[in-house]
């Protein structure tokens, strides 16, 4: 613990290396020279002038004491040590990786890349936008689909955006939408979420006996949760025939060996990139994909980076579809999508890029060879295994009641298998799988191997998959997937791209407040620690110590910062934290009887995310008017309050507004609401001006989500990751998001 200090101890006492003397560029003179510009005598005279009385926060946060960068280190090493990273043959949509090192020092750990800023202006951006363009051919080639967006937040999102297509692809004709039963299970679980908030019914089953007549999609997973590789050449035509959209979850890797889903009947393809080169991280951030055809462009969520022309003729990059609908159509929006992963997209990609679809398929093959040798393994201990082709996955059937004790054997030999059920487990190999692995997991199940039966197992097996399901259509053939292969050659690339680039490297970017934060390098260090890196999110409990730790200190930490009684880690993004309040103050409603309340109240000024979040949470836009200085219409507002006080959900405000003004009505306007039966939900796009002066729990706000790349050092990655928690005051806390597995 760190040694608590009076303000008359020595200064010689205090750690030397503090965080804010090397972070906190503006010198004494810097701050004095921009008072005078805008005419205030101190600090705390612009602070008075700026934020009203009324809601000042009058004391220091309480954080605990200053400590140095190196004291934090060690901290967080002693954190890191709590957690028990095991060898993780779980699956479910996450595989351990080998991130290739001149990627991971030059792309994940080079501010060069970490720091730019979502590429809103092309000319500043053209090594980024190349490089998101490198996976999107990725994606695209593999998935023998035209057109793939410029990555979207994780797979079950990607899916629920696929089914928002879909259902806008059959004109809203139709409200059910089918998933497989066979689909991973969070995937299911945020599907049936995102599906219920605006009356679409999710209709989970077996896919060969379903009845598709009243659906507008589908959604299969390939390979199946199970690991089974299915032929879905006609359930796809079965779909077609009901005049529904298929959505495949596909697995990339697997896509170097399978056939395509674009040649098998697929309109939409979805999954995450996370096994090319991005470490499993707990669960993420990840980049996940979405590809489709052409015809269905504009209504592909997020962006789409494309080859333009500039000023001179010559090829030039720019996100050549943006729509972002959210800001044109506000409250008729299907998405509230406004990024991408950025920075994990271009680690996937730059994986492509150096190994190239030779070595790509190479170890797609390695994968798979190793997994048909623990299969034969198995089969000659006499067990039973599910039958038809695999990839990288094997579901094992047990005597009655014995998955748990092959599970704790497992343990005990430092490996982490997936308990299905009493009586099967699954194992999903990776990139990191050896022989001896194999070996090992085959211990687990019986005997120990005798010597060299590996490798006999290992010649005998069969590689190829069928006709039917086999690939034989080419992929990567453009010349960046040749050009790369050495490893300074790739350096070089990488540096080529990132000098194309403004990042924080280069200058200050003042674009707005996703650039007003900080990525210290100390706080970048820990995140490609094993112990934080190489955990599997479906770990067992007693192995995260660590981070749950690290989640209840953050948690109470934002809290504090907030005047919230409680926060939620789990949105993945500003506008996925938009989401989860609403569909939290949804829930609360509908628990007092009052579920018929559905109108949510938006400034006219707001980003236009917050409607987007608003109408997929299930609510109808209602705008108030602002006044010529951009503040909330005082009048306007209580005037529809009261208008539709028996129906009254939320308020959206954003706060400082959009415009940077604290509005000195902010208390009036939650009392307005409150008084109308309605909940305030305060946007925290602008809580840096917030942080330690005043907080949204105190000022009347009920829900408000923080983006942590703007204001708490998440880096920005050109546009993502992100992080999206949100804050709830007590009566809320008990509506916040859980989870189906953990």
């Amino acid at each position: 613990m760190p040694q608590v200090l009076s303000q008359s101890s020595p200064a010689f006492l205090r750690p030397g290396d503090t965080f804010v003397h090397r972070h906190i560029a503006p010198s004494a003179s810097d701050i004095e020279e921009m008072l005078r510009t805008v005419g205030a005598p101190s600090l705390d005279a612009l602070i008075e002038e700026t934020i009203p009385d009324g809601i000042r926060l009058e004391r220091p946060l309480d954080l605990g004491p200053a400590r140095g960068e190196t004291e934090l280190i060690e901290e967080l090493r002693r954190t890191a040590g709590r957690n028990e990273v095991l060898r993780s043959f779980i699956g479910m949509g996450y595989s351990d990786c080998i991130v290739p090192p001149v990627v991971l020092r030059n792309v994940l750990e080079n501010p060069s890349w970490y720091t730019q800023y979502t590429p809103y202006q092309a000319e500043i951006s053209q090594g980024r936008l190349e490089a998101l363009l490198n996976y999107q051919t990725v994606i695209a080639d593999l998935t023998a689909l035209p057109l793939a967006n410029a990555s979207l937040l994780d797979e079950g999102t990607a899916a629920a955006e696929a089914m928002a297509m879909c259902w806008a692809i059959g004109r809203k004709r139709r409200n059910t939408f089918f998933v497989s039963e066979l689909c991973q299970p969070q995937t299911i679980a945020v599907v049936r979420t995102r599906a219920a908030a605006i009356g679409i019914e999710v209709r989970v089953g077996d896919h060969e006996g379903a009845l598709l007549d009243d659906c507008f999609g589908a959604l299969v997973q390939y390979p199946t949760t199970y690991g089974r590789v299915l032929d879905y050449s006609s359930f796809a035509e079965r779909v077609h025939v009901a005049g529904a959209q298929l959505v495949v979850a596909a697995d990339l890797l697997a896509l170097t060996l399978l056939r395509a889903p674009g040649e098998f009947g697929a309109d939409i393809a979805i999954g995450s990139s996370q096994r090319f080169g991005v470490p499993m991280g707990f669960g993420g951030p990840h980049a996940a994909f979405l590809a489709t055809r052409k015809e269905h462009k504009r209504l592909v969520p997020g962006r789409i980076v494309g080859v333009s022309r500039d000023s001179r003729g010559e090829p030039a990059l720019r996100m050549a579809l943006q729509t972002r609908e959210q800001h044109i159509r506000r409250d008729k929006a299907t998405s509230n999508i406004c990024t991408a992963q950025v920075l994990l997209a271009i680690m996937a990609g730059m994986y492509a890029v150096y190994h190239g679809p030779e070595g790509l398929r190479s170890i797609a093959e390695r994968v798979h060879g190793l997994t048909e040798t623990l299969a034969a393994g198995l089969r000659a201990r006499g067990l039973r295994l599910a039958e038809g082709p695999v990839f990288d996955t094997l579901r094992v059937h047990l005597a009655a009641g014995g998955a748990d004790e092959v599970l704790a054997r497992a343990r005990a030999a430092g490996m982490n298998l997936r308990g299905i059920d009493a009586d099967s487990v699954g194992i999903a190999l990776d990139e990191r799988t050896t022989g001896a692995d194999v070996g090992a997991l085959l211990a687990t199940f019986g005997a120990e191997p005798e010597p060299g039966e590996v490798e006999r197992l290992a010649a005998g097996v069969e590689l190829a998959f069928s006709a039917v399901l086999a690939r034989a259509s080419a992929y990567l053939e453009h010349p960046v997937f040749h050009a790369h292969r050495s490893e300074h050659e790739l350096l070089r690339y990488l540096h080529k791209l990132a000098s194309r680039d403004l990042s924080l490297t280069t200058s200050m970017i003042s674009l707005g407040s996703c650039t007003m934060k900080l990525n210290g390098t100390s706080e970048m260090l820990p995140i490609t620690w094993p112990e934080f890196a190489g955990m599997h999110p479906f770990a067992p409990a007693d192995q995260t110590a660590g981070y749950r730790q690290l989640f209840a200190d953050l948690e109470r930490v934002l809290c504090e910062i907030t005047g919230f009684a409680a926060v939620s880690l789990q949105p993945n993004a500003g506008s996925q934290g938009e989401y989860a309040g609403m569909l939290v103050i949804r829930a609360w409603h509908e628990s007092r009887g009052e579920g018929h309340r559905n109108v949510c109240l938006i400034p006219v000024s707001a980003h236009g995310t917050n409607p987007a979040s608003a109408v997929m949470a299930g609510m109808r836009v209602v705008a108030v008017a602002c006044d010529g200085n951009g503040n909330v219409d005082v009048a306007d507002l209580t005037a529809k309050a009261q208008q539709h006080a028996r129906n009254l959900a939320a308020l959206m405000v954003t706060y400082p507004s959009t415009h940077g003004v604290f509005e000195t009505a902010i208390r009036e306007i939650c009392e307005v609401v409150h008084a109308s039966g309605g909940q305030v939900y305060m946007d925290g796009a602008n809580m840096n001006a917030q942080v330690g002066l005043c907080r949204p729990g105190d000022i009347g706000a009920d829900v408000c989500h923080l983006n942590l790349h703007k204001t708490f050092c998440i880096p920005h990655g050109g546009g993502g990751p992100g992080m999206g928690p949100i804050g709830v005051a007590a009566h809320l806390a008990p509506f916040l998001p859980g989870h189906p597995l953990v």
